[in-house]
């Protein structure tokens, strides 16, 4: 997949990261020449410029991409790249520099897929927010170590199987679960595992896609280790 971030800071470098660890193109565009620099030495595609400049996205060929991140500390630039992008049917995540203002823009625009605050969430948030998908990252507790929220799918192998009956690898644990449409609560040994119900995972990064593949299945994007 190819995907666009408008912001090469932190944020936006670590994001670039870890989506090429899974194999996606990734252009990134930033104002700063030293970053631009920088990251073409890691081998990334970059553009300098301003991310909400029209022609600088255009120029980028919009119609073959898949996804964009607005992830600068600009909230207008990042609004701007996103309306831009989302005119040409691209995925849009956005970067907000508050809890209110992400709140107040997940609520009421239609150009933005996702909204991220990733003070609080990490890169990895960013990444699953382009990808999409039934995981989705809630911290990262430590450099090798994740808390994730996974949603059982029809391709689930423990569909209609109980919370005992679910057996993980001995470096992750169930921490929450909730049933479709419900709040998050812990988890009762007899709750069974059905279409849409949630689970509040711990986990270390080396057996992640074991913990994917025996609770959500084969069909989902994998989440990937990234701190903030």
């Amino acid at each position: 997949m190819r995907f666009i971030i408008v912001g090469a800071g932190r944020v936006g470098m670590r994001t670039a990261r870890v989506l090429r660890e899974e194999d996606h193109e990734v252009v990134l565009v930033d104002p700063k020449k030293s970053r631009v620099e920088r990251l073409a030495e890691e081998g990334f595609t970059t553009v300098e410029g301003d991310g909400s400049d029209e022609e600088l996205l255009l120029d980028l060929d919009l119609d073959s991409v898949d996804g964009l991140a607005a992830l600068t500390g600009d909230l207008t630039v990042n609004f701007v790249a996103c309306m831009i992008a989302k005119a040409y049917d691209c995925r849009t995540v956005l970067r907000a520099d508050s809890d209110y203002r992400e709140y107040i823009i997940r609520k009421y625009s239609q150009d933005v897929d996702e909204v991220i605050y990733p003070e609080r969430l990490g890169a990895v948030l960013a990444k699953n927010a382009l990808l999409g998908g039934t995981i989705h990252a809630i911290a990262d507790i430590a450099p090798t170590v994740q808390l994730l929220e996974l949603t059982v799918t029809e391709e689930s192998p423990m569909r209609g199987y109980t919370l005992s009956e679910l057996e993980l690898p001995s470096d992750a644990r169930v921490l929450g679960f909730g049933k479709q449409g419900s709040r998050m609560e812990l988890p009762e040994p007899d709750q069974s595992l059905e279409l849409g119900d949630r689970l509040i995972v711990i986990t270390d990064y080396d057996v992640l896609e074991d913990v994917r593949q025996i609770i959500v299945g084969q069909a989902a994007p994998l989440a990937t280790a990234g701190g903030a």
